[in-house]
């Protein structure tokens, strides 16, 4: 098969083929779409020296659910060429389709697309796709033994639509390289075992609809703003120590500093307790008013009450004398 250099489509998804990564592809200077999911592939990922080509035109590639081990291969993803470049044409799409911004959807049309068709993780499901893109651009290598850390080369990648790396055995940090994938729009590093905090610079992938880094060790405040603000709690859950919006607050309910919430804190009990003397005191005036008006209104009725029969006992004896 090194001799089909105009192969473009390799699909050998859903058998039962053991053997190491056929590193001899890289050779192929047409090829386009490799997908060796679901098979018994293993061992690492690694480029002999006498391979010239890496992959030039690959856009797809997808090896999830095989049992590939070691680092990722930095190498390849540097010589992914059909990955990095951002056409005018896609970018002119992206920038003028609403609907595509709104629901980051990974089936627009354009004019060019291949018949063969192909299923492919996405958004946490399998999705079928009966034609593929010439610019849909996706790296999925999910359900493998993959260790060490995720390569910053990865945020070269600057056309790549979806970024699947779930359920390996990846550590360190998330990369901040992976803010500078303007157009990715699926990103899921969730099942692995990544620390530190979430680079505040992934609020900057606005395309960004899907993102999922669950169950992870990550730490520290999740970022806010964008399409962050959009993300529900299943995208973060299984990291005991994250917090902030969707999860448990830090500390404090309203993102606020501790010295900052605890005036506020102390200037609305002492507005409260403020209204609570008023209140007690309204009361009391009113209570004691009322009493102090029934003393002078008995008094003055007990006064009006004399005077007034004296003068009748006066009338009376004035008019008998008659």
């Amino acid at each position: 098969m090194a001799n089909c250099t105009m192969l473009q489509t390799l699909d050998l998804g859903d058998n039962l083929i053991n053997d190491t990564f056929p590193f001899w592809l890289g050779t192929l200077p047409e090829l386009r779409v490799l997908v060796l999911r679901s098979n018994k592939f293993n061992g690492a990922i690694g480029r002999p020296e006498k391979a010239q080509i890496d992959f030039p035109k690959l856009h797809i590639i997808d090896l999830s659910c095989n049992s590939f081990t070691g680092k990722l291969p930095s190498q390849q993803f540097q010589n992914c060429v059909a990955m990095k470049v951002l056409g005018a044409e896609k970018l002119a799409y992206l920038q003028s389709n609403s609907s595509f911004t709104r629901k980051g959807s990974l089936t627009f049309e354009l004019s060019y697309s291949y018949d063969h068709s192909m299923t492919m993780s996405n958004k946490g499901s399998l999705t079928e796709y009966e034609k593929i893109l010439e610019f849909f651009t996706a790296i999925d290598f999910s359900c493998n033994k993959f260790e060490g850390e995720i390569p910053p080369v990865i945020g070269t990648l600057k056309a790549l639509n979806l970024l699947n790396l779930s359920n390996n055995g990846l550590t360190g940090k998330i990369p901040a390289e992976l803010g500078e994938m303007s157009s990715i729009e699926c990103l899921d590093l969730s099942g692995n075992k990544l620390s530190e905090e979430i680079p505040e610079q992934l609020t900057q992938l606005t395309f960004l609809a899907f993102l999922n880094l669950s169950y992870n060790h990550l730490t520290g405040r999740i970022p806010q703003g964008k399409q962050f603000n959009t993300f529900e709690k299943n995208s973060f859950e299984g990291n005991s120590g994250l917090c902030g919006r969707p999860l448990s607050n830090c500390g404090d309910d309203n993102n606020q500093p501790p010295e900052s919430r605890s005036q506020g804190q102390d200037d609305e009990g002492s507005f409260y307790l403020t209204w609570k003397m008023v209140a007690a005191g309204y009361a009391f005036g009113v209570v004691m008013g009322g009493v102090i008006g029934h003393i002078a209104f008995e008094r003055k009725k007990e006064w009006f009450m004399k005077t007034f029969r004296v003068g009748q006992k006066k009338r009376r004896g004035g008019n008998s004398r008659i």
